[in-house]
């Protein structure tokens, strides 16, 4: 197959997981309604999965779409819509009870939309041993969307976190969650046993992504209230300067990985380049 060619069916990868996004989002207004939520939106999701795990079948990463769809509403309804702690709280436990099994609250459209993606995770056959794996990885992505919106309530009074702490509460990015989705729907028995070693790997990907982002959008993040690395660091070139001391540790991570997971160290160092490549014209997000 030429590079054309194969380039051509990533591209059609991308074009049904855009249909199939906004066929989902048309089905769940009360979630997708908000400007945000536009076309580009859909495509950039559509594309950046397609880039990344190219070889995967379209339902393989019709999954992985919708599963960064939802990291994207949670972070909507936490960032944006939460109008005290408590609400935050709310949203994690109704989140985690969906999570460990229940019915989604009534008048929850966030649950009910996660409720989908956990019957269909179900079906996976390493999901009953994984289960607490994925778990503990949306808890930990619930976890830092609520440090954050701490941390913006504090940065408003004059008391904003280190940038180390910045950092580590990369799970905000709402990546690492995705992978490990990804990974039990799509991986083998040796894959569902060793995911804490993928997720550590996932976790190094996922930092370099949130400073690669926060280059990238610091404008909007200043417009929209959001912290950014270089509103803490005070300086573009410092980000990028650790940006590229982070990517040059990840790939030396990816290589070793790559000996005993080929594909899945192929997929985090295609996710590496490609975001890197994307944030470096635009941005998920649409207007607000």
């Amino acid at each position: 197959m030429t590079l054309a060619a194969e380039q051509g069916r990533i591209c059609a990868l991308a074009a049904k997981g855009q249909r199939d996004l906004q066929r989902l989002a048309a089905g769940h207004p009360e979630l997708f309604s908000a400007r945000p939520f536009d076309p580009a939106l859909y495509a950039s999701i559509a594309m950046a999965m397609a880039f990344s795990s190219p070889w995967c079948a379209p339902e393989e990463l019709r999954f992985a779409n919708r599963a960064v769809l939802w990291g994207f509403a949670v972070d909507w309804q936490v960032d944006y819509l939460a109008k005290s702690r408590e609400e935050v709280d709310r949203i994690t436990a109704d989140t985690l009870a969906v999570v460990d099994g229940a019915d989604p609250a009534a008048g929850d459209p966030l649950g009910r939309f996660l409720a989908e993606l956990r019957d269909e995770l179900a079906g996976a056959p390493g999901y009953a041993h994984a289960w607490a794996v994925w778990r503990e990885a949306v808890a930990r992505t619930l976890a830092a969307m609520a440090r954050e919106w701490d941390w913006r309530e504090a940065t408003a009074a004059g008391q904003p976190p280190s940038y180390a702490e910045y950092l580590d509460n990369a799970d905000n990015l709402a990546c690492t969650v995705v992978n490990v989705a990804h990974w039990i729907r799509t991986g083998d028995a040796d894959v569902h046993q060793r995911l804490p070693e993928l997720i550590a790997a996932s976790d190094q990907v996922q930092r370099v992504l949130r400073l690669v982002n926060d280059l990238a959008t610091h404008e909007r993040d200043r417009e929209w209230g959001d912290l950014n690395a270089i509103t803490l660091v005070g300086d573009p070139a410092e980000v990028a300067r650790r940006a590229a001391t982070l990517t040059d540790e990840c790939r030396g991570t990816l290589a070793d990985l790559g000996g005993r997971f080929p594909r899945e160290a192929r997929y985090l160092g295609r996710q590496l380049g490609y975001t890197s490549g994307f944030y470096g014209s635009t941005d998920f997000w649409g207007a607000r």
